[in-house]
């Protein structure tokens, strides 16, 4: 990709050349359309030829085919927003494209362009409707069949961390982080045959030596921090504590602790967090067993996939914000390959970083089965805590943990079923979480909540029904419904009471609201909105309005619209009418 000094020296020569003769595999120039809708699908084409191409620059607002800057520069006009154009291209491109848009000021035309920088990432790239070409030379060609298996075969080649560097190995590393990557290997119980290794076999057993050079994989692992600032300028860390939102007391980075090797940004990472980790204390029996807000496990697997799952392209540092009442970890580049926060906890695994992950696979620091997320979310629930919250901001991932305190009864529970032979996994964990906060779920809530398509919650909603006894099942069909037994509500100190905020019965619940409007009527008083009738019975809107539809036989009507309309029992007036001559 080029600079915008670059550009700008190449934009004086537009008065001697067409700028269709500055134009190479990594640049291209653009007019801007007239209809910007036009100039969005042509913003959106050129994004996914140059990514498919390996990346590059698009100026836009420049004619290609005229010679006078005065003449080639009409400009982009005021109304073009990048932000928006931005956005517009990540919606419309398929794996998502998050290009950065520069403006560049100039005194031709509109007085501005548009800098359009487009990384390359793991191709093919398509557009959302399936079209898509890929940059070859000077042109964007269409992506046929064997251009696609083409890019399909390069896709290894797109690891930024497989780059060698051009370096002696030796004086790359970093005695510090190698001593603490075997620390934390033993620790995961890695072959302790590989351990015992030097330091070079080490590396070349970790596959990051390659003839005879170190991988940026391997600077990443166990380089210095003067090696790694120069091979790698963009890899950064930064803790924060945070006052507010936007005022910090205290900071860090990893060059100025001198901790940029992944096993030191960790133990440093983790070190800054956990000053500010408050222990809660459970006694059990002559026991007293601590726990930590945020648990070692969930945090230790948010932190390695922040440092793993970086984009190294992107000059963005991992970036964690320690609030009094939350953590945030974010780390630069958004969800690749179809992952989002709505699939994540069971989408097929995908490294950005494939060398960096298989490495640190070796040493059994993560996992290549994309059970980290799954853990992460594991360590917090089994304490009865909230499970994180993922949020793809299109350029980055942000996960944020709430400080919640342990629950002792949650916790005592999951030791009793463990004891018991029952492993509850975070299926299971996430419906009796939710359930301590709600009356009841559906399928399609729970399905949702879980990642799962509905037969599969169906049966997982079932499986604790009949085999682990924790739930009930009410209602047929779509109105199906499920809710904790009482007797577990109460033992696990859920919100509310178990029985007064179930859901009743529908013969119970007719009864019920038939009764009290009976006794409404009689006193003269108006009857029932819908909302007060979900208060009574526990029922959604749809669900009151089938339950009246039954009663209509029973003399119930509605009286009024809207907001204002009631329930009435009209059963008396009706008979006194039956009764008149």
């Amino acid at each position: 990709m080029r600079e915008l000094t670059e550009i700008r020296a190449l934009l004086t020569r537009l008065d001697e050349v067409e700028a269709d003769a500055l134009e190479s595999q990594d640049l291209d120039f653009k007019e801007w359309p007239a209809d910007d809708r036009h100039a969005v699908r042509l913003a959106v084409d050129m994004a996914v030829c140059m990514a498919n191409g390996g990346g590059g620059t698009v100026v836009l607002g420049v004619r290609d085919r005229v010679v006078g800057r005065s003449r080639a520069i009409p400009g982009v006009p005021a109304t073009a927003n990048p932000h928006q154009l931005k956005r517009d291209i990540y919606e419309r491109t398929a794996p998502k494209i998050t290009p950065e848009i520069l403006e560049l000021s100039v005194p031709e035309g509109s007085g501005r362009l548009f800098l359009m920088q487009v990384h390359g990432g793991l191709p093919p790239y398509t557009t959302t409707a399936g079209a898509g070409t890929v940059r070859r030379g000077k042109d964007c060609v269409p992506l046929t069949g064997d251009l696609r298996d083409r890019l399909m075969v390069e896709r290894g080649e797109s690891d930024v961390t497989a780059v060698l560097v051009p370096e002696p190995v030796e004086p790359l590393l970093s005695a510090a982080a190698l001593e603490r990557l075997r620390d934390m290997a033993r620790q995961e119980q890695a072959p302790a045959d590989m351990l015992r290794k030097s330091d070079v076999d080490l590396l070349g057993a970790l596959d990051v030596l390659r003839d005879g050079r170190l991988t940026k994989a391997g600077l990443l692992i166990a380089g210095n921090v003067e090696a790694i600032a120069r091979h790698l300028p963009n890899y950064a860390w930064t803790h924060e504590r945070m006052k507010s939102a936007t005022v910090y007391i205290d900071r860090a980075d990893g060059r100025e602790t001198r901790a940029l090797a992944l096993p030191l940004a960790l133990q440093a990472l983790e070190a800054r967090i956990n000053a500010d980790n408050p222990i809660t204390t459970i006694e059990h029996g002559l026991f007293h067993l601590e726990f930590l807000a945020y648990p070692t496990v969930a945090l230790r697997e948010a932190l390695l996939n922040a440092l793993c799952h970086l984009d190294l392209r992107l000059a963005s540092p991992v970036l964690v914000k320690q609030f009094q009442r939350k953590l945030e970890i974010s780390n630069p580049g958004g969800m690749v390959g179809g992952i989002t926060p709505a699939n994540i906890l069971h989408h097929s695994p995908l490294a950005r970083n494939p060398l960096l992950v298989q490495a640190l696979s070796k040493l059994r620091l993560v996992n290549r089965s994309n059970l980290g997320i799954g853990r992460m979310f594991e360590a917090m629930l089994i304490e009865g805590k909230e499970p994180p919250i993922i949020v793809d901001e299109e350029s980055a991932v942000r996960v944020v943990f709430k400080r919640q305190e342990t629950s002792a009864s949650f916790r005592q529970f999951i030791t009793d079923e463990s004891k018991a032979g029952r492993l509850l996994d975070v299926d299971h964990l996430l419906v009796l979480r939710y359930l301590l906060d709600h009356t009841e779920t559906d399928t399609a809530v729970a399905a949702e909540l879980c990642q799962r398509r509905d037969a599969e919650m169906r049966d997982i909603l079932d499986e604790m029904v009949q085999i682990y006894d924790y739930l009930e099942r009410g209602g047929t069909g779509r109105g199906t419904w499920w809710r904790l037994k009482p007797e577990l509500h109460r033992r696990l100190e859920g919100v509310g009471h178990a029985e007064r905020n179930q859901r009743i019965d529908l013969d119970i619940a007719k009864t019920r609201v038939l009764n009290m409007l009976k006794a409404r009527q009689q006193r003269g008083q108006p009857g029932l909105s819908n909302a007060e009738v979900r208060e009574v019975t526990g029922y959604t809107r749809q669900q009151v309005n089938r339950l009246i539809h039954e009663l209509e036989a029973e003399a119930v009507h509605m009286v009024g619209l809207g907001r204002g309309a009631r329930y009435e029992y009209v059963g008396s007036a009706l008979d006194k009418k039956a009764e008149s001559p």
